[in-house]
C-alpha cells in the first residue's frame, strides 16, 4: 500500500495508486446543499486534498472518480472556471508579499479572461468572475486554502508597513484590510458564482476578515460533514485492515491491542456535538508507512504563532484543560493574544471531549497522547527551565526508575531537577501564594509528562474520601503521592493513611507504594521525602 505523504493533490494520488480514503459522497452532499463554505481543521488534516478533489470535480474530470461513491451520484460532470488560490507557500511576514500574490492571482484569471476598467483588486477579481461566466455559460468556483495564514503568520508581531496613502500600520492590520477588501467581492459576484469553500485553521471573526461578504456557511462543527477530514474508526478498519495486521505482527501483539494502541496515539478528535472519533490522517499514514508509533504530527512542527500567544496567556495549562466551555469561548472569536483558548483548540491542542445539551457547553481536553505529550513538552520547555537536563530526557529516566520501583532514585533525581531551575526563571515567586502555585504546576507538568507512558495516570483525583495528589498505575507498581509545602512528609503520608487514598487499589496484585514529600519555599524543591510500602 502506497502512502499519500505530504502529497495534497487529488489527480497525484488517483494517477499513482496511492490509498485514498473515499470522501467523496461527503463531498457531493456539500455541493448540492449549499454555495458558500468555511471549514476550519488543525494543520495537516486534509484541507489541502479536500479542496484539491473538489478542484478535479468541477473541472469535470470524471475519470479520477472511477470506482469512488461520487460516479454513482454525479450524472452530468460539468465542467466550470475553477480559480484556485492558496496561501500555504508564502511567508507574510515581508511587507507587500499578500499585495503580489493577490495581484499575480488576479492577473492570471485577467489573462484567460480578458481585463476590465476596475480600478481595486477585489473589483478587477469581481469582472474577471463575470467574465469567466459569460464566456463559458458556467458560474465560477473559487476555492482558497490556507485563507487565514496571512494573518497566522504576522499575528503578535512588532511588524509595520506603509499603505498606499503612507499611513503607517502594523503589517496584520494592513493584511487584514487587504484580505476584507478581497474577500468583499464575493457579495457583489453572486450571480456568477457556483461555489465557494474557504479553508483555515482559525476562524477569525467575520468582522475582522470578512465584512461585505456573504457569509460563508461555517461547517467546522456541522455533524454532517465532521469526518470530511480526517480517517474515521470505520474507515481505518475498512480501508486500513492490511497495515494494521502488519504492525500487529511487529508489535507482537493480537489486532484487536494493535487498534488500542493506535487510538490511544492518533485518535480522540471532535468537530461536532454527535462526537464522531476522528483519526489524524498525517500521524495515521506515517505510523503505516514506518511501522512505528511516533509522534509525527506534532514533531512536523509548532505553529510560530501558537507559541507566541501562549507567552500571552494568564491561565495555565492544568486550569484550560477538563473543564467546560460555551461555545462562543473558543469557536466564534475575534483573534486577542491575551486569549489564547480559540487557537489551542482550532490548531488541534484541544479537542471536545463530551457535550452538554442544557448549557450547550463542551468539554475540552487533549485528544489523544501524541497531542497530549508534545503539548506538555513544548509546555514545560518554556516553564521548567532546568540548568542540567531537558524535561523530556528527566521524564523519560524517571519513568524507567518508577517502572523499576526505583524509589529513591526517583526523588532524588527529581529533587535535583528542581533545584537546577533557577530562582529568577519565573516572575511569579515573589510571594507564598505565588510560590505555591508555582509548585502545583511545576509538579502537575513533571507528573503529567511521566503519565504519558505510564497505563494510568490521575491528578487531584476526587475519592469518596478526599482528594489525591497524584496516583500513577505502572505494569508492576502504583504510587500514590502526596505533596505538602513548608510541611513534613510524615503529614503528605498520614493523609494518604487517614483519608485511605490506598483503598481502590486493595485487591489489586501490584505493589502499592505511598510517597510524601515536602516541598521548601525557600529553596524552592523537594525538602523531605518518604515512602511506604
Amino acid at each position: 500500500m502506497k502512502y499519500p505523504i505530504g502529497i495534497q493533490s487529488f489527480d497525484r494520488i488517483r494517477q499513482e495508486g496511492y490509498v485514498y480514503v473515499d470522501k467523496t459522497a461527503l463531498i457531493y452532499d456539500l455541493v448540492c446543499n449549499g454555495t458558500i463554505y468555511f471549514l476550519s481543521r488543525p494543520r495537516r488534516f486534509g484541507k489541502s486534498l479536500l479542496i484539491s478533489t473538489l478542484k478535479h470535480y468541477f473541472l469535470g474530470y470524471k475519470e479520477l472518480f472511477e470506482g469512488l461513491a461520487i460516479s454513482q451520484l454525479e450524472k452530468e460532470w460539468y465542467e466550470y472556471p475553477v480559480f484556485h488560490l492558496s496561501f500555504g507557500s508564502e511567508n507574510f511576514t515581508q511587507p507587500y508579499v499578500l499585495d503580489r500574490m493577490l495581484e499575480g492571482f488576479v492577473a492570471q484569471g485577467e489573462k484567460q479572461y480578458g481585463k476590465s476598467e476596475a480600478l481595486t483588486l477585489g473589483q478587477r477579481f469581481c469582472s474577471v468572475l463575470k467574465a469567466a461566466h459569460q464566456t463559458t455559460g458556467r458560474r465560477a468556483v473559487v476555492l482558497i486554502d490556507e485563507y487565514d495564514k496571512p494573518l497566522l503568520d504576522v499575528i503578535d508581531r512588532n511588524l509595520y508597513v506603509t499603505d498606499s496613502e503612507g499611513n503607517r500600520l502594523r503589517l496584520e492590520d494592513y493584511n487584514r484590510n487587504i484580505l476584507r477588501g478581497f474577500y468583499g467581492v464575493f457579495k457583489d459576484a453572486d450571480a456568477d458564482l457556483r461555489f465557494v469553500m474557504l479553508t483555515g485553521v482559525t476562524k477569525f471573526s467575520q468582522v475582522s476578515v470578512f465584512s461585505g461578504f456573504n457569509q460563508p456557511k461555517d461547517i467546522s462543527m456541522d455533524k454532517r460533514y465532521e469526518a470530511l477530514c480526517g480517517i474515521t474508526q470505520e474507515e481505518l478498519e475498512e480501508v486500513f485492515a492490511e497495515p494494521i495486521r502488519q504492525m500487529a505482527e511487529e508489535f507482537k501483539v493480537d489486532i484487536e491491542e494493535m487498534r488500542k494502541m493506535l487510538k490511544q496515539q492518533y485518535d480522540g478528535y471532535h468537530f461536532s456535538p454527535a462526537m464522531q472519533d476522528i483519526y489524524n490522517p498525517f500521524s495515521l499514514l506515517n505510523a503505516f508507512d514506518m511501522k512505528m508509533l511516533r509522534d509525527y504530527w506534532f514533531a512536523s512542527g509548532t505553529p510560530t504563532y501558537l507559541i507566541r500567544l501562549l507567552g500571552h496567556n494568564n491561565e495555565q495549562i492544568n486550569e484550560l484543560t477538563g473543564k467546560y466551555y460555551d461555545a462562543s469561548e473558543f469557536i466564534d472569536y475575534k483573534a486577542d493574544v491575551e486569549r489564547s483558548l480559540p487557537m489551542i483548540y482550532q490548531s488541534g491542542y484541544l479537542t471536545i471531549k463530551d457535550y452538554d445539551e442544557t448549557t450547550y457547553s463542551f468539554l475540552l481536553d487533549f485528544p489523544n497522547n501524541e497531542v497530549r505529550k508534545g503539548f506538555l513538552s513544548l509546555i514545560a520547555s518554556n516553564y521548567l527551565k532546568s540548568s542540567e537536563d531537558t524535561p523530556e530526557s528527566w521524564v523519560r529516566d524517571s519513568f524507567r526508575q518508577l517502572n523499576r520501583g526505583e524509589v529513591v532514585p526517583f526523588c532524588e533525581s527529581l529533587t535535583a531537577f528542581l533545584a537546577s531551575i533557577p530562582y529568577d526563571s519565573h516572575e511569579a515567586l515573589k510571594d507564598i501564594k505565588a510560590t505555591e502555585k508555582h509548585f502545583q504546576y511545576t509538579f502537575y507538568l513533571i507528573l503529567r509528562l511521566i503519565g504519558v507512558y505510564c497505563q494510568a495516570i490521575k491528578v487531584e483525583d476526587r475519592q469518596s474520601y478526599g482528594r489525591v495528589d497524584c496516583t500513577l498505575e505502572m505494569k508492576e507498581y502504583v504510587y500514590i503521592l502526596e505533596f505538602k509545602m513548608d510541611g513534613s512528609a510524615d503529614e503528605a503520608l498520614q493523609q494518604i493513611e487517614a483519608k485511605g487514598y490506598a483503598k481502590p487499589y486493595a485487591t489489586d496484585k501490584r505493589q502499592v507504594i505511598r510517597i510524601g514529600m515536602n516541598f521548601s519555599s525557600e529553596t524552592r524543591t523537594i525538602a523531605e521525602w518518604k515512602s511506604e510500602n
